[in-house]
C-alpha cells in the first residue's frame, strides 16, 4: 500500500513545507549523492551519522516527495464546522476568526477561539478530506463494503479513483497485482 500512496497523496491534505520537510528533502539528497559517487551503505550511514536503517530507507525511495507526508490529524471539536467554515472564508477569505467563532457558536460548537484558529492556520478547513494512512486505507479495502460506513466507502472510492480498474473485478490493477504476488516487490 505504502508503494502506491503517491496515487493517492493529491486526495488529502497537501504535505507541509515546513522545517522537517526541508530537512528531509536536504538529507535524501545527500544520501543519494553519496550513493551517486560509489560509497558503501554503512560508510554513508557513518558519514551522515544516521542509522542504518533510516539510511536505507531514504535509499529505497526513488523522489524525496515520497518521504514528506501530510500531516495526520485526529478529530477535533470543529470538524462538524467545517463545511459552514469553508463556505464562510470562499465568499468572504477576510472575516475574521472572531466573526466564525461567533457564527459557528450560535450552531453549537463548544470548543475555544486557540482550537478553531489551530484549525484554520493547519488548513484544515481547505482540505477535501482527512488523509488517510496507507495502513487504514489497507484495513478498508480489505473489509466487505458492506460492512463499511458510508463515509468510509466515499474515501475508499476517492482513494483508489484515479488508479486503473481491472474489467472483471472493478478493483484497482496495481492492487490485484499485489495481491496476486504478495512477496515480489512492486515498482
Amino acid at each position: 500500500m505504502a508503494a502506491h500512496s503517491s496515487c493517492w497523496a493529491k486526495a488529502g491534505p497537501p504535505p507541509q513545507d515546513g522545517t522537517r520537510a526541508q530537512t528531509t528533502r536536504q538529507r535524501w539528497q545527500q544520501i543519494h549523492d553519496l550513493l551517486g559517487r560509489g560509497v558503501a551503505l554503512m560508510e554513508c550511514a557513518r558519514r551522515l551519522n544516521l542509522m542504518l536503517n533510516t539510511f536505507e530507507r531514504y535509499a529505497r525511495i526513488a523522489e524525496p516527495e515520497r518521504l514528506v507526508r501530510a500531516p495526520q490529524y485526529r478529530p477535533t471539536l470543529v470538524d462538524p464546522y467545517r463545511d459552514h467554515l469553508r463556505q464562510r472564508r470562499a465568499t468572504d477569505p477576510a472575516t475574521s476568526i472572531l466573526q466564525l467563532l461567533a457564527e459557528i457558536r450560535e450552531l453549537g460548537y463548544t470548543g475555544s477561539q486557540n482550537r478553531l484558529y489551530r484549525y484554520i492556520t493547519q488548513g484544515r478547513v481547505e482540505a477535501d478530506h482527512p488523509n488517510l494512512s496507507p495502513r487504514c486505507l489497507t484495513r478498508y479495502l480489505l473489509t466487505r463494503p458492506e460492512q463499511l460506513k458510508p463515509h468510509q466507502q466515499e474515501l475508499v472510492e476517492a482513494m483508489t479513483g484515479r488508479l486503473p480498474r481491472d474489467d472483471r473485478t472493478g478493483w484497482p490493477r496495481a492492487l490485484l497485482r499485489r495481491a496476486a504476488h504478495p512477496g515480489r516487490r512492486q515498482h
